[in-house]
């Protein structure tokens, strides 16, 4: 039988009495945080093609929009590497933790607001009224500066929070995260974008849809809601042939029907947290009904 590998001892430098990892193994989570922070660089250079492509009167298929939300969906899967990768590892360090704040802010940060600002505002129907078209750039540039600030208070507040609760914490054997993330907020406008077929919106009906769900994924990202973090899955323990299976559903469905997979995907996440939410109030006043009920006394026998 052949011996079973183990990456983080063969990652330990045998000088090390501390039995430290070997230096270049440092190198391997800052490459994918590297390759995140690339992505989203390219994703805002794609966004600012893409509106000087839509500006000379190109208003069907964007290459570059699609391009952008391609790029800030490969970072998504970066991002969730790198962590994992340096705990495997045991090579997590303070810069590269702020190293990957920093690439986060611009990669799911500024890169999807770019996005979101050149494909779902700019090129508003000129036919539309003018004090209605004039409210909705203004609340365009409002919700984008809002999605910037809140998903950089929300890194900022993952920073400094040792053990996040949520207001409705769950199960103690898993673990979340406070507020939705925002490499799940960058991944939503990606995937719409994508969905859409990466051509701008001019209407002024999908502009204002497109004004609710930024606000939205922007309040989501600073709440206390309860969102799964899936990182107390292990990587490296064996799987049943069940998830092979998923595993290779979800490769083929990403292949071969992305523009809807990624979507529902990413859409079936931000609802998780509004829905665990909802049905936590529902049953905390149902529970509370029925202990008032049990707590009220009973008439006695014979009143009227």
């Amino acid at each position: 039988m052949l011996p079973r590998f183990n990456l983080r001892e063969s990652l330990v430098d045998p000088k090390s009495p501390e039995r430290r990892p070997r230096r270049a193994a440092y190198a391997l989570p800052t490459f994918f945080t590297a390759g995140n922070l690339f992505l989203g660089f390219l994703a805002i250079l794609k966004a600012i093609e893409g509106a000087l492509y839509a500006a000379n009167g190109h208003y069907g298929f964007n290459p570059h929009f699609e391009m952008a939300a391609k790029a800030i969906g490969v970072s998504v899967f970066f991002d969730g590497l790198d962590g994992r990768i340096a705990r495997l590892t045991n090579t997590a360090s303070d810069f590269g933790r702020e190293l990957d704040s920093l690439a986060d802010v611009i990669s799911f940060g500024i890169a999807p607001a770019v996005l979101g600002f050149v494909w779902g505002f700019l090129f508003l129907d000129p036919a539309t009224p003018e004090p209605l078209r004039r409210y909705i750039l203004q609340a365009g540039y409002f919700l984008v500066f809002a999605f910037v600030l809140c998903g950089a208070a929300r890194l900022a507040r993952f920073n400094i929070t040792e053990n996040p609760m949520p207001r409705n914490p769950g199960r103690p054997d898993r673990k979340y995260f406070v507020g939705l993330p925002i490499p799940a907020a960058a991944a939503m406008v990606a995937s719409v974008v994508y969905f859409f077929g990466s051509e701008p919106l001019v209407y002024w009906p999908f502009v204002c849809g497109w004004l609710v769900l930024l606000g939205l994924l922007s309040y989501l990202m600073i709440c206390l809601w309860r969102y799964r973090s899936f990182k107390d899955l292990n990587l490296v323990r064996p799987r049943g042939p069940l998830i092979v299976v998923v595993l290779g559903f979800v490769i083929y469905a990403i292949w071969n029907f992305s523009q809807i997979f990624l979507l529902l995907l990413s859409t079936g996440y931000v609802l998780s947290g509004i829905l665990v939410r909802l049905g936590g109030s529902v049953r905390r006043r149902i529970l509370r009904r029925r202990t008032a009920h049990e707590h009220t006394p009973e008439p006695a026998a014979g009143a009227h």
